[in-house]
């Protein structure tokens, strides 16, 4: 044999012994993103925040974060859509508008990239089969629970509930669970609404304004969206009348007004662990060969009132508090999937 066939030999038998024969490295360098609703809200924020500790837990994580700066499901799905093609390790999809991404999450499949629904289940109509979020039912249950802890048996009055993103699914939820407990033990009580109360801060304000204008004598008034809380203490604040305000989400001008009496609880559907729990297990998958769960991962919920309020204020100082006060959940969590997984169509 001449030489030139041996260096052809020898290239050929190296370039088949490097073709996938090796076993995925335990460190590889991976390409993710986490898509999101909007940047300038608490709770897309603290799920950004945990895939963010995800990725840094990990170690050798490229993770971009995108979202537009207010909601804007168009916008969205332009960042959708380049992240699928510059994240093609894994995407994990939050988003308000589930609707417009039916054919945005059909090409990720077809490109082969995997992707977690996070906080909104996925549309039907697509191959994503791994939803990550909390029980809105039970979170709106929970609210209306630290409600009627308020109310003496047998009160009358009107309680007023406002909605922040009127048509959408998770909202809704919340409400139809804070309204089973309110008009199961406390029937004296005349429930109106729900009133859309806006979801961007200075909407949110001005419309709880008109809200509470309209209805001057009510006993409480109950949101379901992150902001509801901030404007309700503020109002109190600016007429010096006191009412019955809650909401959801430990965004830190709420946890505030919890701490100054003018919030009596905050229901947290505690994002930060929706944000962590998604890109690990997209990590695993990529670096492990771990089949992705399939289901609804329920993650959980939390009451925030004068009881643990110190403790959930230093929680939320910082990342690095937040990364410390999730550990143990997240270890436990990620350790035994399933006790946390139920079917999607299960999700509520």
């Amino acid at each position: 044999m001449r030489p030139h066939r041996y260096v052809a030999a020898f290239a050929v038998a190296a370039l088949l012994a490097g073709c996938g024969t090796a076993e995925p490295s335990a460190n590889a360098p991976l390409k993710m993103a986490f898509v999101y609703a909007t940047s300038t809200q608490n709770p897309f924020q603290e799920m950004a925040f945990g895939a963010k500790a995800a990725a840094s837990n990990a170690g050798n994580v490229d993770l971009a974060l995108s979202a537009p700066s207010q909601v804007d499901g168009p916008q969205e799905v332009q960042l959708f859509q380049s992240a699928i093609r510059n994240s093609k390790d894994g995407v994990a999809l939050e988003t308000l508008t589930p609707d417009l991404f039916v054919r945005p999450l059909n090409q990720a499949t077809d490109l082969g990239v995997p992707v977690v629904a996070v906080d909104t289940a996925p549309p039907a109509g697509t191959k994503v089969d791994l939803y990550i979020g909390n029980s809105n039912t039970e979170l709106g249950r929970m609210l209306g629970e630290e409600f009627v802890k308020q109310v003496p048996e047998g009160t009358t009055g009107e309680v007023v509930l406002g909605n922040a993103i009127p048509g959408l699914t998770l909202l809704q939820q919340r409400l139809d669970g804070m309204k089973s407990v309110i008009e199961a033990k406390r029937p004296g009580l005349r429930i109106s609404g729900p009133f859309d109360s806006g979801s961007e801060p200075t909407s949110n304000f001005n419309k709880w304004n008109d809200i509470v204008k309209a209805h001057p004598d009510a006993i409480g008034y109950l949101g379901v969206g992150a902001q509801d809380a901030v404007s309700l203490a503020l109002i109190q604040k600016n007429t010096g009348r006191k009412f019955l305000a809650g909401s959801c989400d430990p965004d830190i001008a709420a946890l505030q007004a919890v701490k100054d009496g003018y919030v009596f609880a905050l229901a947290s559907p505690e994002h930060w662990l929706k944000g962590y729990v998604a890109l690990s297990l997209l990590i695993e998958h990529k670096r492990n060969g771990k089949e992705l769960p399939k289901g609804w991962w329920n993650t959980g919920s939390l009451v925030v009132n004068a009881a643990n309020i110190d403790q959930i204020i230093a929680r939320q100082k910082d990342e690095d508090t937040r990364k410390a006060a999730f550990k143990a959940e997240t270890d436990k969590q990620l350790a035994d999937p399933s006790k946390y997984l139920k079917s999607i169509g299960d999700a509520n």
